[in-house]
C-alpha cells in the first residue's frame, strides 16, 4: 500500500505560491500573442492541443528534482536553450473527436491555481468546441492541474455529459482525501469536486483496453497511486499521453533516472521515466506531454548525446 505521508510537502508550497501569484500565463514572452490552441491529427482522428496555463518552478534542489547539484540541474537546462534557474511547465489538456465520440485527457487547473492557469474553456471556445460535447474523460492521475478543470467556478459540472474514466486506484485515493491532504496536491474543496463528480466517474483497472480500437490504458507507475497514461489510436500513428511521467522536456528525458519531488514514490518514478525514454525512443512512439512546451506533441530520439525531445511540426 502507498503510504501518502512520502508525497512530499513541497507540493504544498509550490501550489500556495502558484495561487499568491500574478504571473505570466503562457510560453510566449510578455505583450506576445499566446496560442490557445494547435490542431494535429492521429490516424483519421482530428486532435487538438488546448493551452490551459503555465507553471513555474525554482531549480532549487526540492521544488522539482532531487538528490543532485543544481549546477548539474542548470546545466542540462542551459545546454538545451532553457533558462537555467528555474523550470517552466506548460498546461495543456489534449481534445481528440474519434468517430461520435469527443474525448479530452484531463483538465487542467480550473480555479485551483489562481490566474496563471484555467484557460482550458476560453481555449475550447477558440478552438469551436463545447463542453457539453465531449463525451469522455480520461484522467492520468487526481493532482490539482489535471483535474481542476472538471467544475467551473460555481461547482457545477464543467462536462455534463461525460464519462470520467480513471483508474481504481486513482479513484480510491482521491475519494479518501481529507480537504487539508487534499490541498498538498493542488486540489481544494476536494469533499465538494468528489461528490460532484461521483457519478460520472467509471473507475478501470490498470492497462484496461477503455475503449477497444480507440484508447487503451497504460500503467505509469510513481507520480501517484494510480497514475495512468493513454494509448489513442492504434499502429504507428498512435499517440500516447503519458501524463506526470515526465515534466521537463530537457531534465526529464535526457536524465530520466534523476529522482523528482512531486513523485509519491521516487524511486519508482525514475524508473517508469527511463523505461519510458528508452522504448519511446527505440519504436517512434509519438507522445503528446501536457507539460512540454506548447503544443506538446513529439518523439523521443537518440542521438551521439543521448535522448532528446522532438516537437513534431505541424501537418
Amino acid at each position: 500500500m502507498t503510504d501518502r505521508r512520502r508525497f512530499p510537502g513541497m507540493f504544498a508550497a509550490i501550489c500556495a505560491l502558484l495561487m499568491s501569484l500574478a504571473a505570466v500565463t503562457a510560453d510566449a514572452a510578455p505583450g506576445a500573442p499566446v496560442a490557445q490552441f494547435q490542431t494535429f491529427k492521429i490516424g483519421t482522428y482530428s486532435a487538438v492541443a488546448l493551452k490551459d496555463g503555465v507553471i513555474e518552478a525554482p531549480v532549487d534542489g526540492k521544488s522539482f528534482i532531487v538528490g543532485h547539484p543544481n549546477q548539474s540541474v542548470g546545466a542540462v537546462l542551459k545546454a538545451g536553450g532553457a533558462p537555467a534557474d528555474h523550470f517552466e511547465f506548460s498546461i495543456q489538456p489534449l481534445l481528440v473527436h474519434a468517430g461520435a465520440r469527443v474525448l479530452l485527457f484531463d483538465t487542467g487547473a480550473g480555479s485551483f491555481f489562481g490566474d496563471i492557469a484555467g484557460r482550458l474553456p476560453e481555449s475550447m471556445k477558440a478552438a469551436g468546441e463545447k463542453p457539453a460535447g465531449v463525451t469522455d474523460i480520461f484522467i492520468s492521475h487526481a493532482h490539482g492541474d489535471h483535474i481542476g478543470g472538471l467544475l467551473t467556478s460555481t461547482g457545477a459540472l464543467a462536462f455534463p455529459n461525460a464519462t470520467i474514466h480513471m483508474s481504481a486506484p486513482e479513484w480510491k485515493w482521491l475519494s479518501g482525501l481529507k480537504e487539508d491532504e487534499a490541498k498538498n496536491f493542488g486540489i481544494q474543496q476536494v469533499s465538494a469536486l468528489v461528490s460532484a463528480i461521483k457519478p460520472q466517474v467509471v473507475a478501470f483497472e490498470p492497462g484496461a483496453d477503455l475503449l477497444p480500437g480507440i484508447v487503451k490504458a497504460v500503467e505509469l507507475g510513481g507520480h501517484t497511486p494510480g497514475h495512468s497514461g493513454y494509448r489513442i489510436g492504434s499502429g504507428t500513428d498512435s499517440v500516447l499521453v503519458f501524463g506526470d511521467a515526465m515534466h521537463s522536456f530537457l531534465v526529464s528525458v535526457r536524465k530520466p533516472s534523476w529522482q523528482v519531488a512531486y513523485d509519491n514514490d521516487k524511486q519508482l518514478g525514475a524508473t517508469t521515466r527511463v523505461a519510458l525514454v528508452e522504448s519511446s525512443a527505440a519504436s517512434g512512439q509519438r507522445l503528446y506531454s501536457e507539460h512540454f512546451p506548447f503544443p506538446g506533441i513529439g518523439k523521443i530520439v537518440k542521438g551521439k548525446d543521448g535522448a532528446s525531445w522532438q516537437p513534431e511540426s505541424p501537418r
